[in-house]
């Protein structure tokens, strides 16, 4: 038996004569979680009114009893009874496929609580300036370096007229 690594160096064709079945069954893959594509499933979808397989496959003694009766005169049926058959065949009617879902309020709800917490996270994601950043505490830095003659042969308080109070022309 060929390790699983070996497959993986050995070449295309090896794993293509194995397959990906036998390859997960040898080495213990059974592949829950993944629907078998070969064995027709049932689903309700308005797009395609007559699934592939009855929605109950197993039925009771009531059930069979009741499809008994059914190969008889539709007459002698009540509409309980021809609900019932019915339900046997399709899990919901059209008119429970097209009845609005409850869904709208939960999308909803979901805007309201980004509009309620969206500033939070807003505040998050971008952050007020700090107020360094701010006009007034630039110009009271700016008046400070000029106080203390920051660089004053070629830098910044080269540029200042300390006897005028303004910036050199």
């Amino acid at each position: 038996m060929l390790s699983l690594p070996a497959l993986r160096v050995g070449t295309l064709a090896r794993r293509g004569v194995l397959g990906a079945a036998s390859i997960r069954a040898a080495h213990g893959h059974s592949g829950h979680g993944k629907k078998d594509m070969s064995v027709p499933h049932y689903y309700d979808k308005r797009s395609f009114p007559l699934p592939d397989v009855p929605y109950q496959k197993e039925l009771g003694t009531e059930q069979k009893a009741l499809k008994e009766k059914e190969k008889g005169s539709w007459k002698q049926l009540s509409n309980e009874e021809k609900v019932a058959l019915y339900h046997l065949k399709f899990n919901q009617t059209f008119a429970e496929m097209n009845r609005p879902s409850n869904e709208w309020k939960t999308v909803l709800g979901g805007i309201f609580v980004f509009f309620v917490y969206g500033k939070g996270g807003w505040t998050v994601l971008f952050p007020p300036k700090p107020r360094t950043l701010t006009d007034e505490w630039k110009a009271q830095q700016v008046k400070r370096m000029l106080d203390m003659r920051i660089n004053p042969i070629q830098g910044f308080s080269a540029k200042w007229d300390y006897d005028k109070n303004e910036w050199k022309k």
